[in-house]
């Protein structure tokens, strides 16, 4: 992969919104070859299915509240709480409670960047 890197500064409300769909939002808050950090925004009931990938990847929860399972273990996690996942283990989120998470991922995810 070419070096690739995000703008310096991140703004929120100038930076493009990516609409997931099903009550989910992302914007990229910013990125290198090496790490990438994701603001994921959530309506009420919304889901981040269970999946795995090669990246760890550790996530603080900004807002809200989210039933999250990693390798089967479910936690109801809220506003200041966070959670690791290693690379390759089963994991996903459901929102109980509208709200955001910030994702951080090593490597960068290569499928998301193709997105941008």
């Amino acid at each position: 992969m070419e070096k690739i890197k995000s703008n310096d500064f991140f703004v929120a409300n100038e930076a493009k919104v990516y609409d997931l769909g099903e009550g989910v939002k992302r914007q990229f808050v910013g990125y290198d070859n090496c790490i990438m950090t994701v603001k994921v925004s959530f309506e009420k009931g919304a889901v981040g299915s269970i999946h795995q990938h090669p990246h760890t990847q550790t996530c603080f929860v900004h807002s809200g509240q989210f039933e999250v399972t990693i390798d089967g273990v479910n936690k109801v996690l809220q506003a200041g709480d966070g959670f690791y996942v290693a690379p390759n283990v089963l994991h996903g989120c459901r929102c109980l409670e509208e709200g955001i998470l910030i994702d951080t991922f090593s490597p960068i995810r290569e499928d998301f960047y193709k997105t941008i």
